[in-house]
């Protein structure tokens, strides 16, 4: 399968959906594990993770899916939201957690 074929599904199957290096529970860098933090803090308690560490083709892929040069990022209900500092935004502002509301129920 195309890598970004697999992309757009991954997106499209799941809720909430981080890209990231390392996982939710060992984060490989700082800006993974704020955007993991900042995900908890909002009531997502579980969501799909890809560590990209693990597969080059969806590290350089995922920066040409939304063409956005850095990781994490984050998609939410299929829409690219940002990386860490767009989700700490976000986050104080309160924007965050009304774009996540209800997802932490379902996940």
């Amino acid at each position: 399968m195309d890598v970004q074929q697999l992309i757009k599904e991954q997106v499209g199957n799941n809720p909430v959906a981080l890209y990231m290096k390392g996982t939710p529970q060992f984060p490989q860098c700082g800006f993974s594990a704020t955007a993991v933090q900042i995900l908890k803090a909002c009531g997502v308690p579980e969501f799909f993770s890809v560590n990209v560490l693990e597969n080059p083709e969806i590290r350089n892929g995922i920066k040409d899916f939304a063409n956005w040069p850095t990781i994490p990022q984050l998609y939410v209900r299929g829409e690219f939201v940002g990386g860490s500092d767009i989700m700490r935004e976000m986050y104080q502002d309160g924007e965050l957690q009304k774009l996540l509301a209800g997802i932490a129920e379902k996940v």
